[in-house]
């Protein structure tokens, strides 16, 4: 099984480009965020068309995960267990935003299943913004519902994918400086990723690929290579015992209308 996630930044803005990735690449599964769009709204047609199921999940034009496959899929789920809500206006009712999206993938065309959450991590804004403490309660709920997956089934194949909006290390970001007093690489953050993998998950890529996932539209970054480390693919034992490659696909950063990402993909046994 090919896996990738992507960041796709609109998926009716990158539909085409979406699906010539899933075509040339022979991806099997593609977990998506920020797809800014309602499932009516989602370009259906053309997955369709080229063989994959969907389980799409947004409220309105801002955040939204989607997941396609065709290889199976089954079992959605929007949002996990204790996901908080953000509240866009003080004194208005937290919103549970369209950030977490899980479904089985596999079991059909002779792969085995995997249970996969495709992740668009709050982006914290400032760090005295409350939009930070709202990423860190964020991450600290999905840190406690991957330790009771876990716990009731230790042999599950889990990934959680997407972007994570966290640099854990400091060679994830061209210059440390700049992001001095700055959110995505605060203590805090990289604390809420490594108590993840102490709750049982393991960063898959890492250790097989080294690149940038993010280049900023503004000030030349793609051009300078002035980029962010921020997509990841955290994975169980038995799932992380299954992946034989990864790579990151630079090139999608290129061309003519891009997202300001580009995918990660593994590939499986």
């Amino acid at each position: 099984m090919r896996l990738a996630t992507w960041n796709v930044n609109s998926a009716r803005t990158r539909v085409d480009r979406i699906i010539d990735f899933l075509q040339r690449r022979d991806v099997d599964v593609l977990a998506m965020q920020e797809t800014k769009c309602r499932p009516d709204q989602f370009p259906r047609a053309p997955f369709e068309a080229a063989g994959y199921e969907l389980a799409v999940h947004g409220l309105n034009q801002w955040n939204g995960v989607a997941i396609a496959s065709r290889v199976g899929l089954t079992d959605v789920t929007a949002a996990f267990p204790g996901q908080p809500g953000w509240a866009a206006k003080a004194g208005a009712e937290p919103v549970v935003e369209a950030r977490a999206l899980a479904a089985t993938v596999g079991g059909g065309a002779g792969t085995d299943p995997v249970q996969l959450w495709s992740l668009y991590v709050p982006n914290g804004r400032e760090l005295t913004h409350p939009h930070y403490e709202y990423k860190l309660a964020w991450l600290a709920a999905l840190r406690d519902a991957v330790a009771g997956w876990l716990a009731a089934d230790p042999g599950q194949s889990l990934a959680l994918v997407g972007d994570w909006n966290v640099a854990p290390r400091d060679e994830d970001v061209w210059d440390m400086s700049v992001f001095a007093g700055a959110t995505h690489v605060s203590a805090p953050e990289r604390a809420a990723l490594a108590a993840l993998e102490a709750a049982g998950l393991r960063e898959v890529t890492r250790e097989r690929v080294t690149n940038y996932t993010y280049w900023d539209y503004q000030q030349l970054r793609f051009p300078r290579n002035e980029g962010m480390r921020i997509d990841f693919v955290y994975g169980s034992a038995a799932f992380a015992a299954r992946v034989r490659d990864a790579a990151i696909d630079r090139d999608e950063r290129k061309g003519k209308g891009p997202s300001d990402h580009v995918p990660v993909v593994v590939d499986l046994d």
